[in-house]
């Protein structure tokens, strides 16, 4: 079974391809493959099906719509493939392979292209990638601005895709074919500007100079007739190079036959060629190099698709993933060994796992990059585990219902090959095939998004061979005391990485335009790469906005957190789930902080704006801060972001307005 969505939105199984029905509930399907794997409320659902005012029975019509596709993929087999349509309250979720939708198999091929340091296997990759596409993404679907931004996103990646494969092409010395893959593209796209002057560089390295320099010219005029702006900094380096008929330091080097002594580049040092988490740094304009003092740092199977046989259940790596160093590196420090040949230590790839079975617990506050930090290490690492990579998102602090480890447990045997009727109905005697089938395997086990200890330790692996990587908002104490869990504790961005990352969205040159803007915007934005995201998604969609309009409009506290909201993937839903998780007692609290302090608070000060006994606002505040609300920064000093007190404010401002009404 396959499902496209690089093209018209279509199912084929062995017999064909399956009649989906009307444009609704090929939308409906289009919108949950988008998310495979995820809860997707019907709100939602609703705000993407109806371009204008949804008639008062969306509802009705959204479960009519998941009945006839249940159905409709029941009679095609999907049982057989793992694809299950499964409801969760007032949301939908499709359970399944997510290498069964072309986009996920796009996603991977191309994560897994290395232009600069393997370019012949990129280039097969990326063609691989590149072959999948069949049109314009999402074709068939209703003409909703949600659906609009999906299909951009995906054609930023396809194009982001063809960038890299002329990259490939120029690193092997093959300028001709680099121009052949640029041309189309840069037709279509003709104020890309940095794919403009990458065909510059490849038509002047074929001779062709007075067609680079006349793409050049029309660019310009382009720029300034439709946006009203100069030429970027990488269009101009690209003309003056050519201008002057000297190469730069960028130029990619022409590839040598490879002989005894000249091996080939995929084979030389690859250890230094690549970034510290195990892959080039990406960028909006394709794939960035790594910075120069990460690229002696990683092991040498990142730059290699990943060997192992096992069950393959890690979603695909982070788009746009950077920095981070010093957690990675804990990450592997707690998690594969240092000694012995071959491992970290000496250069080269883990040989073994530490004897008890590593368990690291990945904490910090909502939007931080958990999730994409572990699946980051897991997909560089992935050769440390070839018995598989299992994972799991635990929904601790989804805002619905939390995923039961039963459940769990079910799809873990399911994936290591034991069939449903042979999976023991009882929690105890699943959990106990689960550790049987695993005691002497190496497996990678990553839990996302958990909500607490009691509903992780049914999951551990406890074989001396795996590893366990356990992302959550709480710091799950209970964990570190019972199962010797190691601590890794995720802060914001920092000022240049948070930069970096809105160049890796937007593109380099939107960021150079305005730099001071872009820091503001990192500032406001809690150096939280979900915020940053979203802005960037409100900047994508919005093409003729300059950064600085963007932060002059944040810069407005009632508006921020409506402004960093992308659907329902915003900082606010984010905090809402979390502050979801509180007593009545803890989110009066919070909301009490956000209205009361300015930055910092101890706990005579917090019990003097809220008005109670300091003993019972001291476990208060610990509470908190353990649910990474606030941050103790030093004994009895806590810290509120401004992100959580904007928050906290709205919600108390909620309430009032309630009461009032």
């Amino acid at each position: 079974m396959d499902f496209s969505l690089l093209g018209p939105v279509a199912v084929t199984a062995g017999t064909g391809e399956i009649t989906l029905g009307p444009v609704k509930r090929r939308s409906l399907l289009a919108m949950l493959l988008l998310q495979p794997n995820a809860t997707v409320p019907v709100e939602q659902l609703i705000t993407c099906l109806w371009d204008e005012e949804p008639p008062e029975h969306a509802r009705t019509v959204i479960q009519g719509h998941v009945s006839r596709l249940r159905a409709t993929l029941a009679e095609a087999g999907a049982d057989a493939y793992g694809v299950e349509l499964i409801t969760h309250g007032s949301a939908y979720r499709l359970r399944m392979p997510e290498q069964l939708v072309d986009s996920e198999r796009f996603s991977e091929l191309v994560s897994l292209a290395r232009p600069e340091t393997a370019p012949e296997q990129a280039v097969d990759l990326l063609r691989q990638g590149l072959d999948l596409w069949r049109g314009p993404a999402l074709t068939g679907t209703v003409p909703s601005p949600p659906f609009a931004a999906a299909a951009h996103a995906l054609e930023e990646r396809r194009l982001a895709a063809v960038e890299a494969l002329a990259r490939a092409h120029g690193a092997l010395g093959q300028y001709e074919m680099a121009a052949d893959v640029l041309h189309p593209a840069a037709v279509a796209n003709q104020l890309r500007e940095g794919l403009i002057a990458a065909l510059m560089l490849a038509l002047y390295r074929i001779g062709r100079q007075s067609d680079a320099i006349a793409w050049y010219h029309r660019t310009r005029q382009l720029l300034a007739d439709d946006l009203g702006v100069d030429p970027g900094e990488r269009l101009r380096t690209a003309y003056e190079e050519i201008l002057r008929a000297a190469p730069t330091a960028g130029r990619p080097r022409a590839a040598a036959e490879p002989t005894a002594q000249t091996p080939r580049p995929a084979q030389a040092q690859p250890q230094a060629q690549v970034s510290a988490q195990g892959r080039p740094q990406a960028s909006a304009e394709g794939q960035a190099q790594a910075p120069a003092q990460e690229q002696a740092q990683v092991p040498a199977q990142a730059a290699h698709p990943p060997t192992a046989s096992g069950p393959q259940l890690l979603p695909r790596p982070p788009a746009g993933f950077l920095g981070r160093d010093r957690e990675l590196t804990s990450l592997t420090r707690l998690t594969l060994p240092a000694d012995g040949p071959g491992g970290p230590a000496y250069g080269g790839a883990p040989t073994g796992l530490p004897p008890e079975g590593g368990i690291t617990v990945v904490t910090g506050p909502a939007g931080v990059g958990k999730t994409g930090l572990v699946v980051y290490w897991g997909h560089a690492h992935a050769d440390a585990f070839p018995d598989g990579r299992l994972f799991a998102d635990l929904r601790g602090f989804s805002g619905g219902e939390a995923a039961a480890p039963a459940e769990v447990l079910r799809d873990f045997l399911h994936a290591l090959g034991t069939p449903a009727d042979r999976i023991p109905p009882s929690p105890e005697a699943a959990g106990a095939l689960y550790r049987s089938l695993v005691a002497e395997r190496r497996l990678l086990v990553v839990l996302d998004n958990a909500g607490s200890s009691a509903q992780v330790r049914p999951l551990l692996p406890g074989g001396p061979r795996s590893a366990t990587l356990v992302t959550s908002r709480s710091r799950l104490d209970g964990l570190i005391a019972t199962d010797a869990a190691h601590p890794v504790r995720l802060h914001a961005l920092g000022p240049e990485d948070g930069v970096a990352l809105l160049g890796t969205l937007l593109g380099p040159d939107r960021v150079a335009e305005d730099p001071e803007a872009a820091h503001e915007l990192v500032a406001l934005c809690d150096g939280l790469p979900l915020a940053l995201r979203a802005a960037s998604a409100q900047l994508l969609s919005r093409p003729r906005w300059r950064l600085a309009r963007l932060a002059t409009a944040l810069r407005d506290e009632r508006r921020r957190l409506a402004l960093l909201s992308a659907e329902d993937a915003g900082v606010a839903a984010a905090l809402r789930n979390s502050v979801a998780r509180l007593s009545a007692d803890d989110a009066r609290l919070l909301r009490t902080l956000g209205t009361g302090f300015a930055r910092e608070v101890n706990t005579a000060e917090a019990a003097a704006l809220a008005g109670a006994d300091p003993e019972l606002i001291q476990d208060g505040l610990e509470r908190l801060a353990e649910m990474h609300l606030l941050d103790e920064e030093a004994t009895n000093r806590y810290v509120m972001s401004d992100l959580v007190k904007l928050f906290a404010q709205d919600s108390e401002d909620r309430k009032d307005g309630d009461r009032e009404r």
